[in-house]
């Protein structure tokens, strides 16, 4: 029987809850926002199935080497910049669908919550394009992707390390009709925290959302926004603002609101088993400084002799790189993010909004906010164009 006492000892992938044949589990939030199974212990059997799927309980303790690396990018520049990196899961995603399979992965709900949802369309894979910072709810995506590879369509399940993992417990066996793609993954922050800055940024009142990005490029891939566009009182709306200065982003980035599991992460070093991992690939210039324009590209580590097959017939401009080369320029693939006690402030510490608390456990330096006003400055008197170009410049 799954029995939670220690909150870093379930990552909220619901294996178990999709496991239980007698559905006696459900999911609960905690006062931080993150679901945590429950049991009720007038239905349970003791079969210990769910301890089966639990990733955690079963984790693996072996590193994995890839088999190789790139740094590749879609050859479409409009899909490139709608992604958050350079584009690679949309060709895989095509792939997938063009041989009649299904494609699963994060996207937002009707009520802008991000949950795992599937398509069989190129349309609809769209929604599961760019990068969701919030942790996903996986609902029935694992039963559901297990009946269609039982079906014998190709399946392409897209999530995060720990949510992979749970996919290949909750299903039990390799299927050769499957493609598990993960991503370097730095943490999942509280869906409950976020949807609290939803309400402050928009307000809960004549409101409605139409769009969020969390990986906005219109300032660049290195400098990337939160974008929210909604509808007040008909009026369109929006906010927008980089990573260095929308708190929310701030708040992720510094550790403040991720699952207590993120922190002492059992999937680093590869340990998920997907075919295929990929990510940004920050600090590309350094190693490649002709391939980094500022649009985005992709780190890709292809781990399986099924992820090399399928990687090696997608159209990406693809350029070698060693593990190493991808490892030195991102910590998160073989690194847990840091337990701080800023951490605690923020869910312990004194009422207010996201981003009063943000504000007050990161406060921004003078040397920072001189330079924003300074940016904001230019942008009001010349406009968004001349400011890039006097960056280009500079």
């Amino acid at each position: 029987m799954i029995e939670i006492t220690n909150k870093a000892e379930c990552c909220g992938c619901e294996a178990c809850v999709q496991r239980c044949p007698r559905h006696c589990i459900s999911l609960r939030p905690d006062d931080e926002g993150f679901l945590y199974p429950h049991v009720d212990l007038s239905l349970c059997i003791d079969c210990h199935l769910c301890e089966k799927s639990c990733p955690i309980v079963n984790a693996p303790k072996a590193d994995i080497t890839p088999v190789e690396c790139y740094a590749a990018k879609n050859p479409d520049s409009n899909v490139r910049h709608l992604s958050s990196s350079g584009g690679v899961f949309t060709l895989l995603a095509q792939k997938t669908i063009l041989e009649g399979g299904v494609v699963f992965g994060a996207r937002f709900n009707e009520n802008w919550e991000v949950i795992h949802g599937y398509s069989d369309t190129l349309e609809g894979i769209n929604a599961f394009r760019g990068s969701k910072y919030v942790q996903s709810h996986i609902a029935e995506s694992f039963i559901l992707a297990g009946k269609v590879l039982k079906e014998g369509r190709k399946v392409l399940f897209s999530g995060t390390p720990c949510q992979i993992a749970g996919l290949r417990r909750y299903l039990g066996k390799e299927y050769s009709n499957l493609l598990t793609v993960d991503f370097i993954c730095h943490g999942v922050p509280s869906p409950g925290v976020f949807s609290r800055y939803l309400e402050e940024t928009t307000g809960n009142k004549d409101t409605r959302i139409t769009d969020i990005q969390f990986r906005d490029k219109t300032k660049g891939w290195a400098k990337y926004s939160l974008s929210i566009s909604y509808l007040r009182n008909g009026r369109e709306k929006s906010h927008i603002a980089s990573v260095d200065r929308d708190k929310y982003l701030i708040g992720f980035v510094k550790d403040l609101y991720l699952r207590p599991s993120c922190h002492e992460c059992r999937f680093k070093n590869l340990r998920s088993g997907a075919d295929i991992t990929m990510g940004d690939f920050w600090g590309i210039s350094s190693l490649h400084p002709e391939l980094n324009d500022d649009k985005g590209i992709s780190a890709i580590m292809v781990n399986t002799a099924k992820g090399t097959d399928y990687f090696n017939k997608i159209l990406a401009d693809k350029f070698p790189v060693s593990y190493s080369d991808i490892r030195a320029r991102n910590i998160a693939v073989s690194q847990s993010a840091k337990l701080t006690e800023n951490r605690r402030k923020f869910f312990t510490g004194q009422t207010g909004t996201v981003y009063r608390k943000v504000n007050i456990i990161v406060p921004q330096s003078l040397k920072t906010k001189v330079k924003h006003i300074s940016e904001d400055a230019i942008v009001f008197c010349l406009g968004e164009s001349a400011f890039k170009r006097i960056k280009k410049i500079l």
